[in-house]
Formats: C-alpha cells, structure tokens, sequence
C-alpha cells in the first residue's frame, strides 16, 4: 500500500509539472500605452496564451508579412498551414521570437516552391 501511494504521488507530482500553465492575456504583453512589441514576443509566449488571441496575432502577422510584399490578398488556406507550421515550430523552440520562426518557415517555403517549379 506504502509503494502504490507514493507511485501515485510521484505520478501526480509529475503530472502536475509536466502541465502547462494557465494561459496568460495578449494585453500582459502589452506596454503601458496598451502597444505589444510584436517583434519582441517569443514562442513562449505564444503558446501561453489564449487560442483565440493567438489567432489574432497569426492573422496579424499574416498582414504584415503580405503587406511587405505588397501583396493585396489573404490565401487563407495557406494561412492556416503556416500557422500550424509556426505553432510546432514554436513547440521545440520556445526562446526564439515568433518573427524568426516566421522567417524560417517562409524560407523553407520558398526554397521548396522554387525546388517545385524546376
């Protein structure tokens, strides 16, 4: 009986440090002027915030990056593949700051498009 309770300490001591915090509001990021550093927030913090606050960074950076390349449409189909490319990027690189997962995925796709159109 000893053993079993602490296994099942152990267990949930596990558990519970293995479980991901509570989500944190996009505006805990923000300044005090209520501005967020887009380029400054990390995977981390991505992925300890809300789904839908997370969705409404994703559409913004979506935004910036077609307004870069002055492109004046949404693939939104594409916009979803890049989400989810960003959010498991983002899973094993958790320092690193959304901006560069962004970069590294656009990288890839482009050098993947080009490999296709040869």
């Amino acid at each position: 009986m000893k053993k079993f309770l602490l296994m099942s300490s152990v267990a949930m001591m596990a558990m519970a440090g293995a479980a991901k915090a509570d989500p944190v509001d996009l505006s805990a990021y923000a300044d005090a002027n209520g501005f967020i550093d887009v380029q400054a927030l990390t995977c981390g913090q991505l992925a300890n915030t809300y789904q839908e606050d997370a969705n409404a960074l994703s559409s913004w950076y979506s935004g910036w990056y077609n307004g870069l390349a002055h492109k004046h449409y949404a693939d939104f189909k594409k916009g979803r593949i890049l989400e989810h490319q960003v959010i498991e990027y983002c899973k094993q690189h958790q320092d690193q700051k959304i901006i560069h997962a962004i970069a590294v995925l656009l990288k890839e796709d482009r050098a993947e498009g080009l490999m296709m159109e040869k």
